[in-house]
C-alpha cells in the first residue's frame, strides 16, 4: 500500500457557529496517523481559536449519556477511541438557531467545534468510547452556563439505545433532573 494523505476537512454544522472537521490522516500498511489539532491546518480553514486551557478526556461505557451542557466556552470535541453519538442544542437566547438540534456521528478522525452557548452530550455506541473535550477556558463549578435534559422528548433525539432514566450506568442524576429545553429558551434558567 502507497502512503496516502487526507487533508483537514470542515464543513458547516447544522446550527450557527458548529462546525464538523475530519482531520487531516495519513496513512500506510502499519496504520494511520491523525493531526488532533494544528493551529495553522484551522486557520487555513477560516477557524481562529483562542489558546486551550484545559483538555478533558472522558471514558463511558455503551449505552452511557452525558451531557447536555452549554458552558461559557468554546469546545473542541472528539474521540480518541471508539464512536459516539453527539447531539447538540443551541442554548444561546440571541442565535438565530436558539433551541434547534444537531447530531453527528463522531469516530476517531471527527471533531466538532461547539461554540459557547450550545449545549452538548452523547451517547456511547461501542463498547467503550474515549471522549475528547478541549477548552478555550478553565471548567469550573460556579461557571456560567445552561443545561438541558437529554430525556426531553422536545429535543427529538433519537438516542440509538434506549435509555431507563433511572439506572445511574446510563444517566447521571443530574443530567436527568436537569431542565426542559421549554424552561431553559423561556426564562433563560441558568444551571
Amino acid at each position: 500500500m502507497a502512503a496516502e494523505i487526507v487533508d483537514l476537512r470542515v464543513r458547516p454544522g447544522a446550527l450557527d457557529g458548529l462546525v464538523v472537521v475530519e482531520l487531516k490522516r495519513a496513512s500506510d500498511e502499519r496504520g494511520s496517523i491523525r493531526e488532533l489539532f494544528r493551529r495553522s491546518a484551522f486557520e487555513e480553514a477560516g477557524i481562529t481559536l483562542a489558546p486551550f486551557e484545559q483538555i478533558n478526556i472522558t471514558e463511558s461505557r455503551r449505552g452511557a449519556v452525558r451531557g447536555m451542557h452549554a458552558e461559557e466556552m468554546t469546545k473542541l470535541v472528539s474521540v480518541a477511541a471508539g464512536e459516539v453519538f453527539a447531539v447538540f442544542v443551541d442554548l444561546r437566547d440571541n442565535s438565530p438557531t436558539c433551541g434547534e438540534v444537531a447530531t453527528v456521528d463522531i469516530r476517531p478522525g471527527v471533531q466538532v467545534l461547539v461554540p459557547a452557548g450550545v449545549a452538548n452530550g452523547f451517547q456511547t455506541v461501542s463498547e467503550l468510547s474515549q471522549y475528547v473535550y478541549c477548552f478555550d477556558r478553565e471548567w469550573s463549578p460556579d461557571m456560567a452556563g445552561r443545561s438541558v435534559t437529554p430525556l426531553d422528548p422536545a429535543l427529538g433525539v433519537d438516542w440509538p439505545i434506549a435509555i431507563d432514566p433511572t439506572n445511574r450506568a446510563l444517566v447521571s442524576a443530574k443530567d436527568a433532573a436537569a431542565p426542559l429545553l421549554r424552561d431553559v429558551i423561556a426564562t433563560g434558567a441558568r444551571s
